[in-house]
């Protein structure tokens, strides 16, 4: 078994040997080349001597032939990667790239340019500024105006102005205000010219621009109908017109001015103004008589002359304008036009037919009659004005109405008085400024131009203006901003001026305001008339008990900043043809504001009435009924004393109210708890009779005082 192994050992040995000899051909030699097999060793059946056992060799493994490696493609550089080829590659091909040579030089920026002109520039003048020529302006200083506004109007740097400022003494910001002479200082400092105006100076003064006598063509009448409520006067202007106002009044009766121009059967344009009647309205018919150039007077035949026929009388006097009387309603049977001629005597109104100079007509709106005679009436009191204006200049008017539409906005019904106003002009009317958007005549058509004496409702304003304001076309917006900012600050400084008050007028001031009831109000009208008229007729139920505050007043819808006041003073809203919107109507339901509608001016003026009666509480009236004399005084019990007492005046009665005087000076005030005549008790004691008395509450009773009953009642008060 041993021999085995060896001999295998030996064999093993030998293959080694040959394969190392191998080798070196084997590698160049083609690979199908093999060894030819050594025979084996014969085995002698003689037995070998023992050798030594040769060293272990493993049999070495030809190594595989290497595979050639794959050649990848290089990517390109991204162009973005500095590492890469500098070429930046393009996708698109630009024409300034086509024709730049130099592909890959960046441009110079617009900043590198700026700064080598001005490195070129500062070389060129050796480092020295090139002086600056100093333009003197000519600087319009107003009484008071801030830093910054003077440096603006000069050109200067307010830093610099300041700067002056400090110089002299004057620690300011550019954002306070300095007086015109402080001012004038600077300006000279500077070296500018001066020019000193005064703030008045601002406005538009009216009254120095007259048109030159060359310049006036004829222009229509303006006439004014005015009368007693519900005398017809806006049933005689829809019976010249053709129309029926009148059906769409609430209550029948006018509560706003109207415009209207008609054009008669000649050929001629007569304006007319329909005043309200109510007495409510007298800032109306005061503003209708200011604006017109005649006055139709409407009585009614079978009524008179009423208290607001006198008041129109009196606004036509103040206006210095002719009259015409129109006595209406002649078609009913009980009318009497000679008693109504005849009444008009008593206050300096002389007819034609009694001999005087005002004229007068029988009309009737309802069968026609007599509207001719009218119309030719006002033409001819027209011919004898000579009513002249310029139309070709810029246009000025007054406002008879306005009003905030929701859909349109603020809104203004003016008159034209003179020049021609036109759409796109820009003007100032009141604190209020704005440009003509559009403009609309009295039957709801566009107009472009608005000729002298021509109602139009003018659409374009900033706000709501006053009714009488003058509406004044200006040059430019700035201008019209201008203006109406100085006159808003007028009408703060005289809303908020206050009288020089002391120590007395104040603590008198407290004490009237501590002694009267408030019934605080929020007003909101359709138009700015009607709110003026609710306002002034509200302030009229004050009185030295019970005074209305009104918080607000103003035109257009009911509001939330409207109800929130409402709501904070505990005050109710009352809407005059107005409501509420879906915002407002949500807060009101939520704070639980009340809200009162009217849409005529004497239910409002009634309710609010009995309201302020109500809030007032009822009036106590006392009457003394009984007076007694008290002779002496008897203890009644452990803490009670009767007084011994003799009727002079009256009766006493038990229950009733009673109160102690000692030498004029009333002591206390109760009422008899225990009336007994002898021992006996009874209901009532007359005069003449002595009896015992015991008063409740009070027991300070003297021999001479004078005891005095009497009844309470409680009266509902009246405003």
């Amino acid at each position: 078994m041993r021999e085995t192994e060896e001999r295998l050992r030996a064999e093993e040995a030998r293959r080694a040997t040959d394969t190392r000899a191998a080798a070196a051909p084997a590698e160049a030699a083609p690979p199908a080349e093999t060894l030819a097999p050594q025979p084996a060793e014969p085995e002698t059946a003689a037995p070998r001597a023992p050798a030594a056992p040769a060293p272990r060799r493993f049999t070495p493994v030809a190594a595989p032939p290497r595979r050639p490696e794959p050649v990848v493609a290089k990517k390109p550089a991204h162009p973005r990667d500095k590492t890469g080829d500098h070429r930046r590659q393009s996708g698109k091909l630009t024409v300034s790239r086509a024709l730049n040579e130099d592909e890959g030089a960046r441009a110079r920026s617009l900043a590198a340019l700026k700064r080598a002109r001005e490195k070129e520039r500062r070389a060129h003048f050796a480092g020295a500024s090139q002086p600056r020529e100093k333009q003197v302006r000519d600087v319009v200083v107003p009484e008071a105006i801030t830093v910054q506004e003077l440096a603006n109007r000069m050109a200067e740097k307010g830093a610099d102005v300041v700067k002056a400022l400090f110089k002299m003494g004057m620690m300011v910001t550019v954002n306070q205000t300095i007086d015109a002479d402080t001012a004038e200082l600077l300006v000279e400092e500077f070296g500018h010219n001066l020019t000193r105006v005064a703030e008045s100076d601002v406005d538009i003064d009216q009254a120095a621009d007259v048109d030159a006598p060359e310049t006036l063509l004829p222009r229509p009448p303006v006439v004014t109908i005015m009368g007693h409520v519900d005398h017809g006067k806006t049933s005689l202007l829809d019976a010249l017109r053709g129309t029926d106002v009148v059906k769409g009044e609430a209550g029948g009766i006018t509560q706003h001015i109207g415009a209207y121009q008609i054009t008669t059967k000649g050929g001629e344009l007569i304006t007319f103004l329909d005043t309200p009647g109510h007495e409510a309205f007298t800032e109306m018919r005061a503003r209708g008589a200011n604006v017109t150039d005649i006055v139709v007077l409407v009585v009614a035949a079978d009524d008179g002359v009423m208290p607001q026929t006198i008041e129109a009388i009196n606004h036509t006097r103040a206006a210095g304008v002719p009259m015409i009387v129109a006595i209406t309603k002649v078609d009913k049977p009980e009318a009497e036009p000679q008693r109504i001629r005849e009444r008009l005597l008593e206050h300096e109104v002389i007819v034609e037919a009694l001999s005087g100079e005002v004229q007068d007509v029988e009309v009737s709106a309802k069968t026609g009659a007599g509207l001719d005679t009218l119309i030719e009436k006002i033409l001819l009191q027209a011919e004898l004005l000579e009513l002249k204006a310029n139309p070709n200049r810029a246009g000025e008017a007054t406002v008879v109405e306005a009003k905030l539409d929701r859909g349109k906005g603020p809104l203004a019904t003016v008159l034209v008085t003179r020049g021609t106003l036109r759409v796109g002009d820009i003007f100032v009317v009141g604190t209020q400024s704005g440009r003509v958007r559009a403009m609309q005549d009295d039957k709801g058509r566009a107009e472009k131009a608005a000729l002298p004496s021509a109602p139009v409702e003018v659409l374009g304003l900033s706000g709501v203006p006053l009714a009488g304001d003058t509406l004044s076309v200006v040059e430019s917006e700035a201008r019209a901003r201008e203006v109406a900012a100085f006159r808003q600050e007028q009408a703060t400084a005289k809303r908020t001026a206050m009288a020089p008050a002391s120590l007395d007028t104040m603590f008198s001031a407290m004490k009237a305001k501590a002694d009267v009831i408030e019934y605080p109000l929020v007003v909101k009208a359709d138009v700015q008339g009607s709110a003026e008229a609710i306002v002034s007729a509200l302030h009229r139920l004050s009185n030295d008990e019970i005074k209305v505050r009104i918080l607000a007043s103003g035109v257009g819808a009911i509001t939330e900043s409207d109800v929130n006041l409402a709501f904070a003073s505990g005050a109710p809203i009352i809407g005059f043809n107005v409501r509420p919107n879906a915002k407002a109507r949500e807060l009101v339901e939520r704070h639980k504001v009340r809200m009162k509608y009217f849409d005529v001016i004497y239910h409002l003026t009634e309710d609010i009435a009995k309201e302020m009666a109500g809030v007032w509480g009822p009036e106590r009236i006392e009457t003394v009924v009984g007076r007694a004399e008290i002779r002496e005084i008897f203890p009644a019990g452990k803490h009670d004393k009767a007084a011994g007492l003799l009727v002079t005046d009256g009766y006493i009665r038990k229950g009733i109210f009673a109160r102690v005087t000692r030498n004029d000076v009333i002591i206390s005030k109760s009422n008899v708890k225990s009336l007994r005549r002898f021992k006996d008790d009874v209901a009532e004691v007359r005069a003449g009779l002595e009896c015992g008395v015991v008063l409740e509450g009070t027991n300070d009773v003297r021999p001479g005082d004078i005891l005095e009953t009497f009844d309470v009642e409680m009266r509902e008060r009246t405003l």
